[in-house]
């Protein structure tokens, strides 16, 4: 049997809230050489950091569930889009993976992007939510870059704002430093969203949480219940126009 690329938390409870977690997983598929160092694996080039226990608790505690990547995104990243040269990443934060060097892209993409996101399609068919949850993490501070970065948490989002403007506040509001598309820009990185929740109509908020706050199964637990409140009142605000 052929080890999964996606699984799924929590029971589907048609026109709520569920969570997509791109990132959350650091498993290469057996045979796979990616030429990096295996410590790398634990790090935030192979994973969002904190991410999946985040979104099991999400799932688990707060119903709302979740569609999660069982594969690296040094493997294949599903928050890239197909032609994206980073699909298969070559470097990732000044390491290069050199198993990626020539890499059957092609091969990559039908083994586990387009399952992915099969399967993220089906999930969202049948949950028919009325709010999606991205979920990411990010460092304190990249490697190649010694700037830190101040953001407990930020949102980030493309053309469709409504959610996330709402989550900035109710955020902010919790005494948390706030990012607006920071550390990066969902203009530039929200292929997921563009694909699934924007192209749908479907209001979302994609979330970062830097990883030091989510390190810990405290953290984790503390933070899946912030974001689902924040995430439960969103919602009403949206519905109350």
């Amino acid at each position: 049997m052929s080890e999964p690329v996606f699984r799924h938390a929590g029971d589907i409870r048609p026109g709520g809230i569920v969570c997509v977690a791109d990132h959350a997983s650091n498993r290469v598929p057996e045979g796979m050489d990616l030429g990096i160092e295996p410590a790398l694996l634990q790090d935030h080039i192979a994973l969002d950091i904190g991410v999946e226990g985040v979104a099991e608790r999400l799932a688990r505690r707060h119903a709302i569930p979740a569609h999660i990547a069982c594969v690296s995104r040094l493997v294949c990243d599903f928050n890239r889009a197909e032609d994206d040269p980073r699909v298969v990443p070559e470097t990732s934060d000044g390491h290069l993976v050199a198993g990626n060097l020539g890499a059957n892209v092609k091969r990559r993409l039908e083994a586990y992007h387009r399952p992915y996101h099969e399967g993220l399609a089906a999930f969202i068919a049948e949950a028919r939510p009325k709010l999606i949850l991205a979920l990411h993490s990010f460092t304190p501070a990249l490697r190649s870059c010694d700037k830190p970065r101040p953001w407990e948490v930020a949102l980030l989002h493309n053309n469709d704002d409504r959610a996330a403007r709402h989550a900035i506040r109710l955020f902010a509001a919790e005494g948390l430093t706030v990012g607006d598309n920071e550390p990066y820009s969902g203009r530039d990185l929200n292929a997921t969203m563009d694909r699934h929740a924007e192209m749908a109509g479907i209001p979302y908020c994609a979330i970062e949480v830097r990883q030091d706050r989510i390190e810990s199964e405290g953290g984790q637990a503390r933070w899946a219940a912030l974001i689902a409140d924040v995430a439960g009142r969103v919602l009403l605000a949206l519905e109350g126009g």
